[in-house]
C-alpha cells in the first residue's frame, strides 16, 4: 500500500508539473510592419490578423499570450536563440526555412503582386517585361528571393530593403520601377498611403501557405498549436478574424 501511495504521489507531482508547464505564457514574435497581418498602431500596440490569431490560439490553449515585435531579418535567429517560443508573422512555408525551423499546418495564404507607377510602360508581371527595370523587395523574404531568382535572372536590376516600407517609399518617390510584395499588404499600403500612386499586377503561380514557426526540438508545442489552429477554424473564429481584417476567407 505504501508503494502504491508513493507511486500515486509521484504521478500527481508529474501531472502538476506538466500543468504548470502548459500554463506558462506562450511567447510569440511578429514583425510589426506588415499590415494588415501585423503592425504597430498609433498607440504603439501590436495589431493585425497575426496578432489576433495568436491571441485566439492562446485562449484555446488556456495560456497567457505575450507578443513582441522583431525585425524580419532577425526573426528566425531570435527564435533559435530562444527569445520567444514561436513566430506568427504570415511567414511562407519554404523548403529553405524548413531546414532551420518547423512549421505548423498553414493558417494563412498569401500571393505576390507587382506594384508599378500608374504611368509605367510595364503592362504585366512577366520577367521579360521587367528587363532593364529596377525592382525592389524586402530582403530575407520570399518576395526578395523571387525578385532575385526570377526578375534579376532575366535582366532586372534588383534592389533589396531591410523593410517593406522603405521599398514602397522608393517606389512612391520614383526611385524604383516596380516593387514585389504580397497582395494584402500592398493593397493596404496603397489604400492608406498612396491610393493614386500605382497599379497592381498579379504575379501568376506565386500563392504560398504561411505557418507558425517553432524550433525543431519543440514538436510538442507544434502539435498543440496545430490542434488549436484546427479548433479555431472549426468554431468559426478563424473566419471572423479574416473578415475583420478584410482578408479573403480561404
Amino acid at each position: 500500500m505504501k508503494q502504491v501511495k508513493q507511486t500515486l504521489y509521484a504521478v500527481t507531482i508529474t501531472l502538476g508539473l506538466l500543468s504548470v508547464a502548459h500554463a506558462q505564457p506562450l511567447r510569440f514574435a511578429t514583425e510589426g510592419a506588415y499590415p494588415p497581418f501585423n503592425y504597430v498602431d498609433s498607440n504603439n500596440q501590436l495589431r493585425g490578423f497575426d496578432v489576433d490569431m495568436a491571441n485566439a490560439l492562446c485562449a484555446r490553449l488556456g495560456v497567457e499570450c505575450t507578443i513582441v515585435a522583431q525585425d524580419w531579418e532577425g526573426i528566425i535567429p531570435g527564435l533559435l536563440a530562444k527569445k520567444y517560443d514561436a513566430i506568427i508573422a504570415s511567414m511562407a512555408i519554404t523548403e529553405e526555412r524548413q531546414k532551420t525551423v518547423s512549421f505548423t499546418q498553414p493558417y494563412n495564404r498569401t500571393r505576390m503582386v507587382l506594384a508599378v507607377p500608374r504611368g509605367s510602360d510595364i503592362q504585366d508581371a512577366a520577367p521579360a517585361m521587367l528587363a532593364g527595370k529596377t525592382v525592389g523587395a524586402q530582403s530575407s523574404s520570399t518576395q526578395g528571393i523571387y525578385n532575385q531568382d526570377v526578375y534579376g535572372a532575366n535582366g532586372a536590376r534588383v534592389k533589396l530593403y531591410v523593410g517593406q516600407d522603405e521599398a514602397n517609399s522608393d517606389l512612391l518617390n520614383g526611385r524604383l520601377d516596380a516593387v514585389v510584395n504580397d497582395s494584402a499588404p500592398m493593397q493596404e499600403w496603397l489604400k492608406s498611403t498612396a491610393p493614386q500612386c500605382c497599379r497592381v499586377l498579379a504575379i501568376p503561380g506565386t500563392q504560398s501557405d504561411a505557418g507558425i514557426a517553432v524550433r525543431k526540438a519543440d514538436e510538442a508545442l507544434r502539435a498543440r498549436l496545430n490542434q488549436a489552429i484546427a479548433d479555431v477554424i472549426a468554431d468559426g473564429t478563424y473566419r471572423q478574424l479574416k473578415l475583420a481584417h478584410g482578408l479573403e476567407d480561404d
